[in-house]
């Protein structure tokens, strides 16, 4: 049996796995710490590469993921998915190496970047988890989120909406990647002025409905502070057929999203050594603890036995 357990035995059996593309928000916003790793603050990015590192370890062979990452309003794949057993390693690496400074815009479309993932998953065959505070950066327009044109629930799967629900200060990076303070209310935008204005601004100084129909002073509010925004990911996850859920621990997203992915049934590979290592166990527990203890106490069962005997008078 050990020698058996050396030989790397293998069967196969059908298995209830998932294909998931898992997508990250790496925009400004994520860099807000409103969590806490090791007793320590953490960013958003840093929490949420945590949970998807616990994820991928926690789903069953033959499972396969695939990774991108989302800034600006697109969303950008750096693999499609592949088994997660056989390139465990090499999924934990890439995940660990996510950085916000993988932008390539600053703005944080996270409607069409969502709706977008979402088409990546279906041409990739997959479902989705795509992991979001929700904040727009611009806000949405008056009118709303753009309208979702795909099919609901043709592409299942999970929104994981990330940061706290207290508004926290956004960190502020130089061109070098160098943390120099955080956004202030003049430096981010407050308002959408795409479209329509909104009801009311009619009541806004320096309003003309054909020169400055948003008015004539910019909004101030408090986009320069971030929450994860749980109302509008619910609004986008019921448009589109996904479930929600908030990001709170850094482990548990495995039954998260296998409780809402689609079951994918294959042949996965069934290592056998644990059980040729622990029937030779079994075996060595036999041979040199169990059969000498068991004549150790049968010699004592006969040692009493004999004293027990009565003796014969004359």
């Amino acid at each position: 049996m050990l020698v058996a357990a050396f030989v790397f035995p293998r069967a196969s059996a059908v298995r209830n796995g998932v294909d998931a593309l898992l997508t990250l928000d790496i925009t400004g916003s994520m860099n807000t710490r409103d969590y806490a790793l090791g007793g320590a603050p953490a960013s958003r990015i840093d929490f949420a590469k945590q949970a998807l590192r616990r994820l991928v370890a926690d789903l069953p062979c033959p499972s396969r993921v695939g990774l991108a990452i989302f800034t600006e309003r697109e969303p950008f794949l750096l693999f499609e998915p592949v088994d997660v057993c056989e390139n465990f390693a090499a999924i934990d690496a890439a995940i660990s190496g996510l950085d916000w400074r993988m932008a390539w815009e600053g703005d944080s479309r996270i409607s069409a970047g969502l709706f977008r993932a979402i088409e990546m998953a279906r041409r990739v065959d997959a479902d989705l988890v795509f992991v979001t505070d929700g904040q727009e950066a611009p806000p949405p327009p008056a009118y709303g989120a753009p309208v979702f044109e795909g099919k609901s629930g043709e592409v299942l799967g999970l929104i994981l909406g990330a940061g706290g629900y207290e508004p926290a200060p956004i960190p502020k990076f130089d061109d070098r990647g160098r943390e120099i303070g955080f956004y202030g209310a003049d430096e981010v935008p407050h308002e959408s002025r795409f479209g329509l204005p909104p009801a009311g601004v009619e009541q806004r100084e320096g309003y003309n409905p054909r020169n400055a129909p948003f008015g004539g002073a910019m909004t101030i509010g408090s986009e320069h502070l971030s929450s994860v925004r749980e109302p509008y990911l619910r609004q986008l996850a019921e448009r589109t057929g996904l479930a929600y859920a908030h990001l709170e621990k850094p482990d548990g997203l495995a039954a998260a999203l296998l409780s809402v992915a689609r079951p994918r049934p294959s042949l996965a590979p069934v290592d056998l050594r644990p059980a040729f290592a622990a029937a030779a166990l079994a075996g060595f527990a036999a041979l040199y603890l169990i059969v000498p203890l068991a004549e150790i106490f049968a010699r004592r069962r006969r040692s009493r036995l004999a004293t027990a005997r009565p003796r014969r008078f004359q």
